[in-house]
């Protein structure tokens, strides 16, 4: 997916959530090598994961802009194992794993089984609209 698509589905998510036209979303993609720094770093775990999120309000940071609200990084090897794995297209793997991203930039988080259970059927929902599920006449 090239930067100018990534910006409007991005741009798109973020109204669906009711952020306003004004907020601002940094989203960064990053090598397996890059990744596994980051997690590392602020997380203190090893290796790559798929994206990661941090949200300005959340660390406490005060920029002076309230419409800043963070930063989505997304790996892009793990995009491409992630979606042979699941059975994805890399476009919808990539897609996955931004709409996970902003969620946890505006508040959803999987600490709990009713915290995951909530993120999952935001996830799905958001997902649904750019890739809508094919009615096949079953069930």
């Amino acid at each position: 997916m090239d930067s100018n698509e990534c910006r409007k589905r991005a741009e798109q998510i973020l109204r669906d959530l009711g952020c306003g036209e004004d907020a601002i979303l940094s989203v960064t993609v990053v090598d397996s090598e890059a990744m596994a720094e980051i997690n590392f770093n602020y997380r203190g775990k090893e290796g790559p994961t798929n994206v990661l999120s941090f949200s300005q309000s959340e660390a406490g940071i005060s920029s002076g802009n309230k419409d800043l609200l963070g930063d989505v990084v997304i790996c892009s090897d793990r995009v491409v194992s992630d979606a042979e794995t699941l059975g994805y297209t890399n476009e919808e793997m990539f897609m996955y794993l931004l709409i996970h991203g902003i969620l946890h930039i505006v508040g959803y988080d999987h600490d709990s089984s009713d915290h995951a259970q909530a993120m999952g059927k935001a996830v799905d929902q958001i997902f649904e609209e750019f890739f809508p599920l094919t009615d096949t006449g079953l069930g």
